[in-house]
């Protein structure tokens, strides 16, 4: 009942209604990213690697039939050095047709934010090329990166599919 109310209420307000983010980190920064993307979390287990993957592809690993490529975050940004501790994560993405896990260091928490709190990034990403943050989320004190983590993993950089598939 009160996140009924709480809903009407920004929906009645400028700002449009909230959307709720996963939040996690990659050395000091924190991150978001839509929580409606995210299939499962689970602990990091190593990959079988596959030869001439670019170094932020991990490997694959099976998960109950669907053979999962593993993107290491902290590679692909370059953020700090990619240490594998108990609390190291791995992200599990359901992103245009495909399953894709993402390394990160921890997850953090689920949060909701509204238009008004996102931010557009500035031209200057030191550690995200800017094509890929939605903008900056602000919740009190935290500044939060929100990647569009859908754009990020379906790019050809990526090399994880072949050719986005055109809508009909």
């Amino acid at each position: 009942m009160v996140q009924e109310n709480s809903t009407r209420n920004s929906e009645a307000g400028e700002s449009g209604p909230a959307q709720e983010y996963l939040t996690f980190t990659l050395g000091p920064e924190e991150y978001a990213i839509d929580i409606l993307k995210v299939q499962e979390i689970r602990g990091y287990e190593a990959p079988t690697s596959i030869a001439q993957a670019p170094a932020f592809i991990k490997g694959v690993i099976n998960l109950r039939g669907t053979i999962v490529p593993i993107v290491d975050l902290r590679i692909k940004f370059g953020v700090g050095e990619a240490e594998y501790t108990p609390f190291t994560v791995v992200i599990i993405l359901n992103i245009g047709h495909r399953v894709v896990g993402i390394v990160v260091d921890g997850v953090s928490d689920v949060i909701s934010l509204t238009s008004e709190q996102i931010r557009p990034a500035p031209e200057f990403a030191a550690t995200v090329d800017t094509k890929y943050i939605e903008g900056l989320g602000t919740l009190g004190e935290r500044m939060l990166i929100v990647v569009d983590i859908g754009r990020l993993l379906l790019s050809p950089e990526m090399a994880l599919v072949d050719e986005v598939e055109p809508a009909h």
